[in-house]
């Protein structure tokens, strides 16, 4: 089985797992528990139709900043007041990550690391990618580190250079709080007052979900 490490675009056609640290994969999980779907939409104005359509909750940020008019932002911590049939969301960089995936695209972080990484050795034939959202196709440093505390769970199969070098940068818990912390994302949440958002999203292994994304719909894998 090979583990591989990719950013902003997925190349797997076998099983693919969306990391997005701050902070779409935080709140996909948290909706999980008092949605039974969630819509992922990359088009801003598409999401409101569909709200609409579906009578449901409407979620998403632009930037980090929730979008005006919409129910609430991409947080975590304020989904939890939200439940319903369908949530509605819309994010800078997760929800465009998974609709380009041709994979079987799961959502992975610190919050379900062991639960999405064993799900993923287990529906994968021979590779299972690891897609960073990234920041508009850059490089972010919190999705490096959380796609390493999964790899962390996948580190006896054949990683290629960069799992490895994710593995690696993940082993040191105190220095990742410090990262994570002190990135460029997590610099702009806070100024937006979303530093509980960013304490949450760094706590490991919280959530045995398993969102699977398929056909623009996010569930529970078990479901």
């Amino acid at each position: 089985m090979l583990v591989s490490l990719s950013l902003d675009k997925s190349i797997s056609k076998d099983v693919a797992i969306m990391v997005d640290v701050l902070r779409a994969s935080a709140t996909i999980n948290v909706a999980l528990n008092n949605f039974n779907k969630i819509i992922a939409v990359k088009d801003k104005n598409r999401a409101i139709e569909l709200a609409k359509e579906h009578n449901a909750v409407l979620a998403g940020e632009r930037d980090g900043a929730p979008i005006p008019g919409f129910d609430t932002g991409n947080s975590p911590v304020a989904i939890k007041n939200f439940s319903g049939d369908t949530l509605v969301l819309t994010t800078t960089n997760g929800t465009r990550i998974l609709e380009g995936m041709e994979a079987k695209a799961l959502v992975g972080s610190f919050v379900n690391a062991k639960a999405v990484s064993q799900k993923a050795s287990e529906i994968a034939e021979d590779h299972i990618e690891i897609v960073m959202a990234g920041v508009r196709g850059r490089f972010a440093i919190e999705d490096f580190l959380g796609a390493g505390e999964i790899i962390s769970h996948l580190k006896n199969y054949e990683l290629d250079e960069m799992a490895l070098a994710a593995y690696m940068a993940s082993r040191d818990e105190e220095m990742v709080k410090k990262a994570v912390m002190n990135s460029k994302s997590s610099l702009t949440l806070q100024k937006l007052g979303f530093l509980d958002d960013i304490k949450f999203s760094i706590k490991k292994d919280i959530y045995d979900i398993i969102p699977i994304y398929e056909k623009g719909i996010i569930k529970n894998y078990t479901n």
